[in-house]
């Protein structure tokens, strides 16, 4: 009998994926473990693997948002009733039962003020389903970041799939091409192209409207239940980096890679934890986790939001260990290519916004743990030492605690234990 395939849970956090593409098409066969889609989830574009063998029967979904569990396509022997197969699984997403209307992809409205359309908007071309592009998400990440048009690209994979080699041999092409001869200096200059003025029209909206993404909404789902429902109280503290300036230039004299500030930060933090457990917990509703391993979150601003990759272990891992994981996994977090076992199992988490010169901010605390650390920029500032003013290093950053977990005190102590580890950094190294 035929098989009704539906949304997986691609990540622990995941409600609904959205279906990018489909791979294969209604009456090809499919092995199992071979691509059907390619599914965005909250974290990342990622491939939907066959469950099945058989005929790709029926496509519920084409694209668009699909809940976990919902039918979105039918595998089995070609000439089997898709129908019967979806109707005896007793459930539908609310498209199995009309499968001959594919609900529209949402689309991206704007509005200008403008008098008249743009002249560019007569000339744009248009793809049709059949005709759209077969590549890999990693293989479309490649090409974007190296700004090739990711249709010139001829695929070898399977059913003129492009992948990645594909894309990697258009670059070395590139690379080694010859440089194009400068045009000869009586050639007329090229005209630029017209420019739509901005006409004012009074009386009319001018605004732009955007699908929120699969990332974005788990986000905002996520933040406002931690928000509301874990009660957030915050301290902040003032740390002089005077000593750890200083230590990390003799550190990156011997270093193999470039320590940073955060990495300090990061190195300090989970000392810290190891010494006060009650901070690396978790809220359970009807008991509290106390973390054996210290596993720190890092925040890392990616274009629609923010993705949490984990270092675990952290407290005993040293300064470079911890700066080449944080580079690692911040470049994948970039390029979407983060694996959803990269982003769980924190037990803490650091912000830190002190590179765009953020002195001090509050951070919503990342769900489960008890506890985000918010980290401002290092400003040299006046401050009084031995009764004399003078110039000093200083960075504050900002604890937000959950106070079913971690009180007051608790959270103050955790403060003076970090602050006391970078303002005598040589204890990081003992």
């Amino acid at each position: 009998m035929a098989e009704v395939i539906r949304m997986p849970r691609m990540s622990d956090t995941m409600e609904e994926g959205n279906i990018v593409s489909w791979l294969k098409k209604e009456g090809e066969s499919v092995e199992i473990g071979e691509t059907l889609a390619e599914v965005e989830t909250d974290k990342a574009t990622m491939e939907l693997d066959s469950p099945e063998e058989g005929v790709l029967l029926h496509i519920a979904v084409k694209e668009g948002a699909v809940p976990i569990n919902g039918v979105i396509a039918v595998i089995g022997k070609k000439g089997e009733d898709w129908k019967s197969a979806i109707e005896a699984s007793g459930s539908s997403n609310g498209v199995a039962k009309a499968p001959e209307e594919t609900p529209e992809p949402p689309k991206t409205e704007e509005r200008t003020i403008a008098s008249q359309p743009s002249a560019a908007s007569d000339t744009t071309p248009t793809t049709s389903d059949d005709k759209r592009v077969k590549a890999s998400p990693l293989a479309k990440n490649i090409a974007k970041d190296a700004g090739i048009d990711i249709a010139q690209v001829e695929g070898s994979g399977d059913h003129g799939r492009i992948v990645k080699r594909d894309v990697e041999a258009v670059i070395e092409a590139k690379k080694s091409a010859p440089a194009a001869a400068p045009a000869p200096a009586s050639q007329p200059a090229k005209e630029e192209p017209a420019v739509t003025p901005f006409v004012y029209a009074p009386g009319t909206a001018n605004f732009e409207e955007k699908t929120i993404s699969q990332m974005r909404k788990t986000i905002a789902r996520r933040l406002s239940e931690s928000k509301f429902t874990s009660p957030h109280f915050y301290l902040t503290i003032e740390i002089n980096m005077d000593k750890a300036v200083e230590m990390r230039k003799q550190v990156n004299e011997v270093a193999p890679t470039k320590i940073s500030f955060n990495d300090f930060v990061l190195k300090a933090a989970a000392v810290a934890l190891r010494q006060h457990p009650a901070v690396n917990s978790s809220w359970l509703g009807d008991k509290i986790r106390y973390n054996k391993d210290i596993n720190i979150g890092v925040a890392v601003a990616v274009e629609d939001g923010l993705l949490v990759p984990v270092i675990r272990y952290a407290d005993i891992k040293t300064l470079s260990q911890i700066n080449i994981e944080v580079k690692h996994y911040a470049g994948k977090a970039k390029d979407r290519k983060l694996q959803p076992d990269e982003m769980q199992g924190n037990t803490f988490t650091i912000s830190n916004l002190g590179m765009f010169g953020i002195e001090e901010f509050t951070a919503i605390i990342n769900p489960p743990d008890s506890c985000i650390l918010a980290v401002g920029a290092i400003i040299e500032k006046p401050v009084v030492k031995n009764g004399e003013i003078v110039i000093a290093n200083m960075m504050k950053v900002t604890l937000s605690c959950d106070h079913r977990t971690v009180d007051g005190a608790t959270g103050a102590q955790f403060l003076q234990t970090f602050k006391g580890i970078l303002e005598d950094p040589i204890r990081l190294l003992v």
